[in-house]
C-alpha cells in the first residue's frame, strides 16, 4: 500500500528492495543549522469562537517571509474558506499566520507568505545529485506527535523537527514532475520539509512515499531542485544558492594543515631572504653613502679652494692699488677678497661630515624598500602604519569547506596595529590577528583571522541556535566604541569579549573558508 505524505492521498506506488547504499554520517550542527530553516504548517478550522485541528505538514523557508511547501498540503485552504494557515517555526517563542501566494498542483509545490516575522531561509543546491549519496529528511511527522500525546496546543508551539538518514537512488523519477528517489524513512507531516545533503543543503522537497506492507522497503520522492527553482522563479524568489560539493572538516584538516605548514616555511624563507637582502642593501646604501659623502666633500673643499685662491688675488690687487695710491679700487679689492675668503671658509665648513653616513645609508634603504613595495607581487598581505595598499584575497577551495557562503573574492585593507579596512579592530594572537564577529540580523558568529605573513585570511563560521546567539549579542554589547583603535583599555575589553563569545560557540565550524591574499583590489560585484 502506498501512503501519501499529507492531507490526501495522492500517488500510489511500491518499490521493491534491491538494496540501498549505506549512507554517511551526517554533521550534527550542519543538519541542525538546516532544521531551523523547517517550519510546520499547521491547517486550522475555525468556526465560531472555536478552533480544531485540520491537518498539517512541514515547509522550507526560502526568503525572510516566503515557506515552501507541498500544494497538497495546503490545497484544503483554497476550497475551505473557514481553514487558515498557521506557520509554526522550528524555535523561538511565537508561530505566524499564513496565505498562499503560489500554487502549482502539477509539480506539487506552493509558496507561502508569512505575516508578522522572518525566519532564517534555507540554502538550495544547485548542482547534480551522487547515487547513494547520504541525505536527511527534516519534518514534523504526524506518527511522531501521536506517540508523544500531542494535542493542539502544543502543535502550534515552536519545536525541533525530526531528521531522518538515508541515501539517494539515482536514476528513477516520478512520470508527473521530476522527483529525487531515496531511502530517508518518512511519515505524513513530512510532505513540504526538505530533503537535505550532510551539509544541510536543500536537494529537494519530500513529496510523497511508499509505506512496505511487511515485505517491501520504504522509499521518499523528493520534488527536485529543478522542479522548485523553475518555480521560485516564476513566483519572483530568490533563494540562496550553492554549488559547492559537500566536504567534512576532517577532509579539509589534513589540506589545511600542510597548506599552512609549506605556507609558514615560505613565510620563514622570505624573511630570511628578506633579512639577507636588508643586510646586503644596508652594506651597499653605506658604502653608497660613504661614496656620496667623500665626492660632496671633496667637492666642497675644491669651491672652498679655488674661492680662497680668488681672495688671495684680490688681496694681491688691493695691495698694488694702495702702492698706487687708487682708493677706489684699493675698496673694490678689500671687499672681494673679503667676499671670496668668507665664502671659502662657508664651503670648507659646510663640507658633509662622515657622521651623516648612517642617515643617508638609512634614506637609501627607505627609498629602495617603498620601491619594491610597489613592484611587489608576493603573498604576503601589505601593511603600513596607516591603511595601506589593498589586498585582493581569492578562495582557497582545497583548504576550505564552504557549505552555504558565497565565495567571491574579498578586498582587505590592512595595518600593523590590526585594522582591517579602517572600521574593523582585530586583536592580536601570536602571529595572527583575528575578531569574532556577531551580526544582528541573523543566528550566526565568524572569527576572522588574518596571518601578514603568510598572506591567509581565514572566516569560520557558525551556524547558532536562537539563544546562543542572543548570549553573544549579549556579550557583544559591552564594547562601547566602534572602528580601530590602538588605546590599551580598548584592546583589552575586547580580548577578554573574545574570550567570552568564543566560550558559546560549538566546538567546530560548520564552514571554514581559506583566502589567499596578494596585493590589487576585487572587481566590483555586479
Amino acid at each position: 500500500m502506498i501512503l501519501r505524505l499529507g492531507a490526501r492521498t495522492l500517488a500510489l506506488l511500491s518499490l521493491a528492495l534491491v538494496g540501498a547504499a549505506q549512507p554517511a554520517h551526517a554533521d550534527s550542527q550542519d543538519i541542525a543549522a538546516a532544521s531551523r530553516s523547517v517550519v510546520r504548517v499547521a491547517l486550522v478550522a475555525t468556526k465560531g469562537d472555536g478552533a480544531y485541528f485540520v491537518g498539517h505538514g512541514s515547509g522550507i523557508v526560502v526568503a525572510p517571509n516566503k515557506v515552501l511547501t507541498n500544494a497538497h498540503v495546503v490545497e484544503l485552504v483554497r476550497d475551505e474558506p473557514n481553514i487558515v494557515i498557521g506557520v509554526v517555526p522550528a524555535e523561538g517563542k511565537r508561530s505566524y499566520g499564513a496565505r498562499i501566494i503560489a500554487f502549482s498542483p502539477g509539480n506539487d509545490l506552493a509558496l507561502l507568505e508569512i505575516s508578522g516575522g522572518t525566519l532564517p531561509p534555507a540554502t538550495l543546491f544547485a548542482n547534480a545529485t551522487q547515487d547513494g549519496q547520504g541525505v536527511v529528511a527534516i519534518g514534523y511527522p504526524g506518527n511522531v506527535d501521536r506517540a508523544q500525546g500531542m494535542v493542539l496546543s502544543d502543535i502550534i508551539q515552536p519545536m525541533t523537527p525530526v531528521k531522518t538518514q538515508g541515501a539517494i537512488s539515482t536514476g528513477r523519477s516520478s512520470k508527473q514532475y521530476d522527483t529525487v528517489l531515496h531511502t530517508a524513512p518518512m511519515a505524513a507531516g513530512n510532505s513540504g520539509g526538505p530533503l537535505v545533503d550532510l551539509c544541510g543543503r536543500v536537494l529537494g522537497v519530500n513529496s510523497f512515499g511508499s509505506v512496505s506492507d511487511g515485505n517491501d522497503a520504504e522509499y521518499g520522492f523528493a520534488v527536485s531542485n529543478r522542479e522548485v527553482s523553475s518555480f521560485l522563479r516564476q513566483a519572483g524568489v530568490q533563494p540562496l544558492r550553492t554549488i559547492i560539493p559537500c566536504r567534512s572538516l576532517a577532509e579539509t584538516d589534513a589540506a589545511e594543515k600542510n597548506a599552512t605548514e609549506k605556507a609558514r616555511l615560505e613565510a620563514d624563507a622570505r624573511a630570511a631572504a628578506d633579512a639577507d637582502s636588508s643586510r646586503e642593501r644596508a652594506m651597499r646604501a653605506r658604502q653608497d653613502a660613504e661614496q656620496s659623502i667623500i665626492v660632496s666633500r671633496e667637492n666642497f673643499i675644491a669651491v672652498a679652494a679655488v674661492l680662497l685662491a680668488l681672495a688671495l688675488v684680490c688681496a694681491g690687487g688691493a695691495g698694488i692699488a694702495k702702492v698706487q695710491g687708487r682708493p677706489k679700487q684699493l675698496r673694490n679689492f678689500a671687499i672681494g677678497a673679503a667676499v671670496l675668503l668668507i665664502g671659502a671658509l662657508t664651503a670648507f665648513f659646510l663640507r658633509p661630515s662622515f657622521s651623516e653616513v648612517d642617515d643617508r645609508a638609512a634614506a637609501i634603504v627607505k627609498e629602495l624598500t617603498e620601491k619594491d613595495r610597489n613592484n611587489d607581487g608576493g603573498a604576503t598581505v601589505v601593511s603600513g602604519d596607516a591603511l595601506g595598499t589593498e589586498n585582493i584575497c581569492r578562495i582557497d577551495l582545497d583548504r576550505s569547506r564552504v557549505t552555504v557562503s558565497d565565495t567571491a573574492d574579498v578586498t582587505l585593507g590592512w595595518t600593523r596595529a590590526g585594522c582591517i579596512n579602517g572600521k574593523t579592530q582585530l586583536v592580536q594572537n601570536g602571529a595572527t590577528w583575528g575578531r569574532v564577529l556577531v551580526p544582528n540580523d541573523e543566528p550566526s558568529a565568524a572569527i576572522r583571522t588574518i596571518d601578514p605573513a603568510t598572506g591567509t585570511y581565514r572566516s569560520e563560521n557558525y551556524a547558532l541556535d536562537a539563544a546562543t546567539a542572543e548570549a553573544a549579542r549579549k556579550a557583544r554589547a559591552s564594547v562601547d566604541f566602534a572602528g580601530c583603535t590602538t588605546e590599551p583599555a580598548k584592546l583589552e575589553t575586547l580580548t577578554r569579549l573574545e574570550a567570552e563569545i568564543r566560550a558559546l560557540l560549538p566546538p567546530e565550524p560548520n564552514e571554514r573558508l581559506v583566502y589567499r591574499c596578494t596585493p590589487g583590489k576585487a572587481p566590483p560585484a555586479p
